[in-house]
């Protein structure tokens, strides 16, 4: 048995039958939280009488790491030893579940797993990452000098690794995560001071301090990525907030943890 938890708000109906379409294809038995932070419940008409599926209205909106936080405690105190987290605007045309379970399960060690993430037209979204630096931000956001900016990224995004090579990254993305529960009981759930972006940059880091962090490309799943940041005021500030609470957490530009785990992720390369 396996949960999976989905944070709606107002999310399209095109993106909810996705995911009926998706959950077809898991072989898996699993148990679907839906924490629909909507300021109305009206989608609720959409989980009525599925009987592996928990749907949760949750106005208040607390933010994406809280809200999936509701899911993750009653794992825990169900006792389920894995937890996939995994946003609306993904889809798969395949059983992607089992396969990564069947994986954690023979690695014990592994604490946090992310599938390879496509683009809808089928090109691979470059998400595992090294440790970010402020630098590292300020430098994806203004993309020049050019000659830095390409050097940089591909050795910030791990682009230059095999596409189909198996390795340990310390920043995975939170659009499709498993998670080892044991691994929760250990680091805690996702930090609620994130209400959107960096929570699973932060989560990825505690969970790398004592498990393994791992990019299984494998298998993989398309992710409706928009960037919401670079085109939303609003969203922008929310990003900005959400990057000063994760540097002051973990330390801005002195930061010797960083500078080591990202020399060790590199290492695997040569």
């Amino acid at each position: 048995m396996i949960n999976l938890s989905i944070v709606l708000y107002n999310t399209s109906a095109e993106d909810i039958q996705n995911i009926f379409k998706s959950l077809d294809f898991v072989k898996s038995s699993y148990k679907l939280y839906v924490i629909d932070n909507s300021p109305s419940n009206t989608l609720i008409s959409f989980f009525e009488g599925k009987k592996n599926i928990e749907y949760i209205h949750n106005p208040t909106n607390p933010g994406f790491g809280a809200s999936h936080n509701i899911a993750l405690k009653k794992t825990l105190e169900d006792n389920i030893p894995y937890h996939f987290v995994i946003n609306p605007d993904v889809y798969f045309t395949s059983d992607v579940i089992t396969p990564m379970v069947e994986h954690m399960a023979e690695n014990a060690k592994i604490g946090m797993m992310m599938p390879q993430i496509l683009n809808l037209d089928g090109t691979a979204q470059h998400l595992p990452k090294l440790l970010p630096s402020p630098l590292s931000l300020f430098l994806r956001k203004i993309k020049q000098p050019k000659i830095i900016y390409d050097s940089f990224i591909e050795r910030y995004e791990l682009r230059n690794v095999p596409d189909h090579q198996i390795y340990t990254a310390p920043i995975l993305s939170g659009c499709f995560t498993l998670f080892n529960a044991k691994a929760l009981r250990d680091v805690g759930l996702y930090d609620d001071r994130f209400f959107m972006y960096f929570e699973d940059w932060d989560i990825s880091r505690r969970v790398y301090q004592k498990f393994k962090t791992v990019y299984f490309p494998k298998v993989s799943v398309y992710h409706g990525y928009e960037s919401g940041a670079n085109k939303n005021k609003r969203l922008f500030k929310i990003f900005v907030k959400s990057a000063q609470s994760y540097f002051n957490k973990w330390g801005w530009f002195f930061d010797r943890e960083r500078d080591k785990i990202n020399q060790i992720t590199l290492n695997q390369f040569k």
